[in-house]
């Protein structure tokens, strides 16, 4: 069985879909500490052209301070703006009006949990792509929460009876093949190839959210670039 884990991000990018697809099971690590300025509330989206920032508004992040500990403060007024930015920048896409009542049910999600937040959006968006893993939450899952770095992404795959991890191109200094082996593992890193569609007239911004993936091209075409990436 093939598993995957990473922090909860909203919205990421194609190539952390691209991860999610190639397994069996996928972890969202909420049990260590929220990153500030990272990913996991906040990515880009085109505007005018060019990657413009976007981030869900949360109360009191701090770096000292677990994922799943962390809140949403998304008022109804910032999530009404959030919905007009995302009309105005993608109206005329050819997906929007495939994908944008999804976004809207996404937007309007009233949990306040951060890790439930994020979970429930990537489940919309696995859900209308018709892709199969699954995805749980490391802080629901029974292991040795003494362990850290390296040696908790071990017990987590053995927890779940794992044979194959696979983690991101960004691992391979973090992460040891022999001690994988060890606990009879197989560790691989995903590495993106470069993906490239029509974003209207403009030049071609690469890495945005998965939203201006999902405006731009059809569920037959993102299938294919979920394809897109070697293992190292």
């Amino acid at each position: 069985m093939k598993i995957a884990i990473m922090q909860p991000y909203f919205f990421p990018y194609l190539g952390y879909f691209q991860m999610l697809n190639a397994v069996d099971k996928f972890v969202l690590l909420d049990d260590v500490n929220f990153i500030m300025r990272g990913y996991i509330n906040r990515n880009s989206i085109l505007i005018n052209g060019k990657a413009h920032l976007f981030s869900i508004p949360l109360e009191k992040p701090s770096q000292n301070k677990l994922i799943k500990d962390t809140k949403i403060k998304f008022v109804q007024k910032d999530r009404e703006n959030f919905l007009k930015t995302i009309t105005l920048a993608y109206k005329k896409a050819p997906f929007y009006d495939d994908f944008f009542s999804i976004f809207k049910d996404i937007i309007g999600n009233n949990d306040d949990d951060l890790t439930s937040y994020i979970k429930y959006s990537l489940e919309q968006v696995k859900n209308y792509l018709n892709l199969n893993t699954e995805i749980l939450v490391s802080s629901q899952i029974k292991k040795d929460n003494s362990l850290h770095a390296q040696d908790r992404i071990i017990e987590i795959n053995k927890q779940l009876g794992s044979t194959h991890y696979i983690n991101t191109i960004g691992g391979q200094d973090l992460y040891n093949k022999n001690d994988f082996e060890k606990a009879c593992i197989k560790l691989n890193f995903i590495k993106m190839l470069p993906v490239k569609y029509k974003q209207f007239k403009n030049e071609f911004v690469p890495n945005l959210s998965i939203i201006d993936v999902l405006m731009f091209n059809s569920k037959e075409e993102i299938k294919l670039m979920l394809e897109d990436y070697t293992l190292i």
